[in-house]
């Protein structure tokens, strides 16, 4: 009977015991916090750590082993973080996690220093609304939303998505994707390869892509009379502009660029591409191969009103009030190449123009700047020529209309 009773006690201790073993085994071993949960599956853990702290603080992220990272403000003086790993049980990935008086660094690596391949890992934060970020992982998208102070940080390949935040912004990714929505910022975002989207801002950016298209929509300074000019360079790809108040610097190494309205002046070339834009202000626009159509509108009185216009090949269209003082200078060369082998093809090219100019045709083949070539000069004077309108075509016509 005695023992049985011990059986018995020793078969209810074995179930007591069960039941109080947690679902997830959490370890802390100098400073490294882990967590691995059960219910997670094949060899993935998940790690969790949270601080008290204080808006107005700052979080350090450097994952060498790269990640997907996500940030997210909120109403608490409470950092929490989260992070999935697929493990490496050969060499598994290390998380760091420090505090320092109101800051917090994390970092990540792999356990024997020998690994160099980008993890799957994800690090989900919650912070402060009122706290600043600088983030560098070696790969993986980010995504930081609801944040207010200085943010700035790099990834070497992923997306960034960026939402609803507020301060200082300079941000980088080496391919990727950009998005900027709904935020109040100033600084710069640039991708080495991949679009980039700013939409619905207030503030000074500087977007830039080695090669992808450009997007500003809905963009202003933070004041009427208070901001810089929108400043936008891609290697390759399209850049399209809804507003630019106080100006904007365009270039792109391929691609149409497009400015539904601009303000005080345009700048932009492209090397390849159609340039189509409203501008309230002067104008410099370069395309070596396409068309060009700006249209001039506001107060023709109002300000410096120069137009320097230039095409390698393309139609070129110039609408203007038809009270501005203009001195007139249209230049339609016709390079003679592998295309262009008669008179009767230069014949063809014109000027049309609503304002009084002076047409000179060419008679003669001019070799003395290499390719034979003939001009369709027009020039003229209106409204007292106080602003130059430059205008030169390859291959192409010139329309200057009234606006």
């Amino acid at each position: 009977m005695k023992k049985f009773t011990q059986i018995i006690l020793l078969c209810l201790f074995g179930i007591v015991f069960i039941a109080a073993t947690p679902s997830s085994n959490c370890m802390l071993n100098s400073g490294l916090y882990y967590c691995v949960d059960d219910n997670l599956s094949g060899d993935n853990r998940e790690v969790k750590k949270e601080f008290e702290v204080k808006p107005g603080g700052k979080v350090t992220i450097d994952l060498k082993t790269g990640a997907d990272i996500e940030i997210k403000g909120w109403d608490k003086n409470l950092l929490t973080a989260n992070a999935v790993v697929d493990d490496d049980k050969e060499n598994p990935l290390e998380f760091n996690f420090n505090k320092s008086e109101n800051d917090v660094e994390i970092t990540s690596d792999y356990l024997h220093h020998n690994n160099h391949n980008s993890s799957s890992a994800k690090l989900i934060l919650q912070v402060p609304k009122k706290f600043n970020v600088e983030f560098n992982t070696m790969g993986g998208d980010v995504s930081i939303t609801f944040v207010e102070g200085n943010i700035e940080g790099k990834t070497m390949g992923g997306e960034l998505d960026l939402h609803n935040l507020k301060g200082m912004l300079n941000v980088v990714t080496m391919g990727g994707e950009i998005t900027l929505k709904d935020s109040e910022v100033d600084g710069k975002v640039k991708t080495m390869g991949g679009e980039v989207l700013v939409e619905n801002v207030k503030g000074d950016v500087n977007a830039s892509s080695m090669g992808g298209k450009v997007r500003q929509i809905n963009v202003e300074g933070k004041g009427k009379s208070i901001g810089n000019e929108v400043n936008i360079s891609t290697m390759g790809g399209e850049i399209e502009i809804d507003k630019a108040p106080n100006g904007a610097k365009l270039k792109t190494m391929g691609g149409d660029i497009k400015v539904n309205k601009a303000g005080k002046f345009l700048d932009a070339e492209t090397m390849g591409g159609e340039i189509k834009a409203e501008v309230d202000g002067w104008i410099k626009a370069t395309t070596m191969g396409g068309d060009v159509d700006i249209k001039m509108v506001g107060n023709p009185n109002d300000g410096k009103r120069d137009v320097t216009l230039k095409s390698m090949g393309g139609d070129i269209t110039l609408v203007v009030p038809a009270e501005l003082s203009m001195d007139i200078n249209i230049e339609v060369i016709h390079a003679k190449g592998r295309k262009v082998k008669s008179d009767d093809e230069f014949n063809k090219l014109k000027i049309v123009s609503d304002f009084p100019i002076t047409e000179e045709r060419s008679k003669e083949w001019d070799t003395s700047k290499g390719s034979p070539r003939k001009t369709l000069l027009g020039t003229g004077s209106v409204n007292g020529g106080k602003n130059k309108v430059k205008i030169t075509t390859y291959n192409g016509n010139v329309y200057l209309k009234k606006g």
